[in-house]
């Protein structure tokens, strides 16, 4: 009750107070700051401890109060229209650019920020009022680290904040607008509204005022070094958007974030005009990426691939990974170069179509094909490793659509026509697929991870090129040939080329419990338990040693795979891929099939699992696992399936393990105490027994991933086809067939 009281009376009393005279006032204390610079001789004595922070203060309460007076919206009152005929913004920025007194620059700052944003009035189309914008723009992006960078982001938010309102600013706030100048500037002294300009001169008592203030400008401008006019800039300079690129670079992360997010503000913009004006008429884009250039080029060289590997969760909101993990050399430059790679994937998703295209192929330009790609086609081997693990980690990062369609059409071209098998690498991802079978276990691992990051993107180019153009029309299917009397029929091993005469004198005989006759559903398909068996039951018991351990059963893989199916149906639903396979032509002659380079090369290497370091093994069976689990009928028949009946010298993955198992059981015969030294070789890689050297231990550990990848592959087929209720629906095969 008594504040309420206590303001009524201060109320009272402002009423029978005779009212102040704005534009007396306004004027008297832009002549204090004026007077300062005449009167002052102390250059010493910081801006704040002067009176010119509480001038300034003044003035933009007048400006605030003035306007909130104004009978008619959008009228310029008295101030307002002194403001920007006298200049005083130009002065003001003369006064920043001069750093007198110290700390001034900090001040102005302050009161174009506060005047900009509390002004509702339009100001910034003004020639007076964005010509010093662009000016004292300029400063804060010529002082790296600067003292003001708090100052020059909050400028630099308000400006960004106007252009999201009104996107014609843009043109007149970033330099290169010639237009404006010569057009505008016989308008300026005439530019404020009539009506505010009729007030003025009716009010004699202000006619005077004015012309002292003026006469304290001139008088200022003998004490300051004359500014030289500046041309307007061309297409390839903007200081709005280098000011941005500077502030991003701070060292302090508020200020960096802060200039991030007006970055983002800014080519975000609805307008098609605007975002056309930023993208040809401003180095917004080249600006972005040459900075990403720049970050990537200063990565040491000595990067291990296993830590880049591991340098996840980092994001431009968060560029630093945790503290609690461990570092190593370059860690900073890595989470730096991550980090804004991660800000232009989120800019990329979150600006104006016009300008994400433009920002996307710029990456692909200069990152991709300039940089990345004579790295990863060196000689040197060190060179492969780490750009390929740079690009692998790049590719986890990569969310937006543009710069996914960038990446795709880098790395595997825009031909999708099946190669043949004599041809030569003739995009980059031929190449990399050569890098897959390389001499150094390490290349190969890391480029096969580089191809299993690829595969979980969403983008139907990479399965198409890389699988699906050559298994089109399933020329790997034998027509015409005579149906096979009964199951054992299709088991004769002697006939299959891919099996040796060695490999049914090694013991594997037909008569060692082989898989059983499938059985049928009503509907003519295989069942998918038969499937499932025919996997579990591909690896001999000899060769077997989870049922001696715990958790490493088959369930497990079934929870695993069911998480992955779901999680890569769900990517693939918008693709629209027929839900079964088309029936097989009869009377169409065969023609010849090639898996093509990326299938050819997985064979090849999982047909050399006995002989291949434990690592690289993981990494292939990988790879086939996550290409079995996409929901194509084509890709299930040809990995899953392992009665379909091969046209002569094709393979599929069934066959080619089947191979495996027997060299496996030739090999068996030459190792003593074969059992035991398994078992211990796979208690050694779950971390149970310490870890010792034993002989013919790459051929053990082989054995224990080609048991794990059969069970792996039974699961999959599993999910994929539930006894109830399959998600696809197999093919039909031919009359007499099972």
């Amino acid at each position: 009750m008594l504040s309420r009281l206590g303001a009524l009376l201060q109320e009272a009393m402002g009423a029978r107070e005779p009212s102040i005279d704005l534009l007396e006032a306004f004027v008297e204390h832009w002549k204090g700051i004026t007077n300062y610079y005449i009167e002052s001789t102390d250059e010493n004595t910081p801006a704040k401890k002067t009176d010119i922070p509480w001038r300034l203060k003044q003035m933009l309460d007048i400006l605030v109060y003035e306007e909130k007076q104004q009978a008619a919206a959008g009228e310029a009152g008295p101030c307002l229209e002194y403001l920007l005929q006298h200049k005083i913004l130009e002065t003001l920025c003369t006064l920043g650019k001069a750093e007198y007194p110290p700390g001034m620059r900090q001040q102005v700052l302050q009161f174009f920020s506060k005047v900009l944003a509390q002004v509702q009035h339009p100001l910034l189309h003004y020639l007076s009022v964005h010509r010093p914008v662009q000016k004292l723009l300029r400063l804060g992006g010529t002082v790296p680290g600067s003292l003001t960078e708090k100052e020059e982001v909050q400028f630099t938010t308000v400006l960004c904040s106007k252009i999201q309102q009104d996107p014609a600013l843009l043109t007149y706030i970033l330099e290169g607008r010639k237009t404006v100048g010569r057009k505008e500037a016989s308008r300026e002294a005439t530019a404020l509204p009539r009506e505010a300009a009729g007030v003025r001169n009716e009010e004699q008592p202000h006619s005077k005022a004015p012309d002292r203030g003026a006469r304290g400008a001139r008088a200022l401008s003998t004490q300051l070094p004359a500014e030289t006019e500046e041309p307007d800039g061309g297409p390839g300079e903007s200081t709005l958007i280098t000011s941005l690129i500077g502030l991003c670079k701070s060292k302090r992360g508020r200020v960096a974030l802060k200039a991030q997010e007006n970055l983002l503000l800014l080519v975000s913009v609805a307008s098609q005009a605007a975002a056309t004006y930023l993208v040809q008429s401003s180095p917004c884009c080249p600006a972005i990426v040459e900075h990403l250039c720049q970050l990537y080029q200063s990565l040491p060289s000595f990067l291990d691939p296993a830590d880049i590997a591991t340098s996840e969760g980092i994001s431009w909101r968060l560029p630093s990974a945790p503290s609690d993990e461990a570092s190593f050399p370059g860690k900073e430059t890595l989470a730096a170069f991550l980090g804004w790679f991660d800000y232009c994937d989120h800019l990329i998703t979150e600006a104006h179509t016009v300008v994400s295209e433009a920002l996307a192929k710029s990456v692909a330009e200069k990152l991709f094909v300039e940089i990345l790609q004579p790295q990863l086609l060196h000689v040197s081997e060190q060179s492969i490793l780490t750009s390929t693990a740079l690009l692998t980690a790049m590719l986890r990062q990569l969310r937006s659509p543009a710069l996914l369609r960038e990446a795709v059409a880098f790395l595997l071209g825009t031909d999708q026509q099946p190669a043949a098998p004599e041809d030569s690498p003739h995009t980059l991802g031929g190449h990399l697929v050569r890098h897959c079978d390389h001499l150094s276990d390490e290349i190969s691992i890391a480029t096969l991870r580089l191809f299993e990051e690829l595969l979980q993107k969403p983008h139907e180019q990479i399965i198409h090129s890389l699988i699906l153009c050559h298994l089109e029309g399933r020329p790997y299917v034998a027509r015409g040939s005579p149906e096979p009397e009964s199951y054992e029929d299709t088991l004769d091993l002697e006939e299959d080329p891919y099996f040796t005469d060695g490999f049914l004198d090694s013991g594997f005989q037909p008569s060692m419990k082989p898989p059983p006759a499938p059985v049928t559903n009503p509907d003519g398909k295989t069942a998918v338990t038969e499937i499932v068996n025919s996997f579990l039951c591909l690896v001999p018991e000899e060769a077997k040693t989870s049922a001696f351990l715990e958790e490493t059963g088959y369930d497990t893989y079934v929870h695993d795979a069911y998480g992955l199916f779901q999680e890569c149906s769900s990517r693939v639903a918008p693709w629209g891929w027929p839900p079964a396979l088309p029936p097989l032509d009869p009377h169409e002659p065969e023609r010849p099939f090639f898996e093509g380079h990326f299938l050819r090369m997985l064979f090849d290497r999982i047909s050399r699992i006995l002989e291949q370091p434990y690592s690289l093994n993981l990494q292939v069976t990988s790879v086939l696992s996550r290409l079995a689990l996409f929901p194509h009928p084509l890709i299930h028949e040809y990995l899953l399936d392992p009665y379909i009946n091969l046209a002569p010298g094709c393979r599929s993955l069934f066959s080619v393990l089947v191979r495996v198992i027997g060299d496996l059981m030739q090999r068996i015969q030459r190792v003593p105490q074969f059992p035991g030294k398994l078992l211990l070789v796979r208690r050694q890689l779950m971390g149970q027994v310490p870890g010792e050297q034993l002989d013919h231990q790459t051929l053990l550990q082989g054995v224990v991933v080609l048991e794990e990848f059969c069970k792996e592959l039974a699961a999959i087929a599993f999910v994929k086809f539930p006894p109830h209720g399959p998600h696809l629906r197999l093919s039909e095969p031919p009359e007499g067939h099972v």
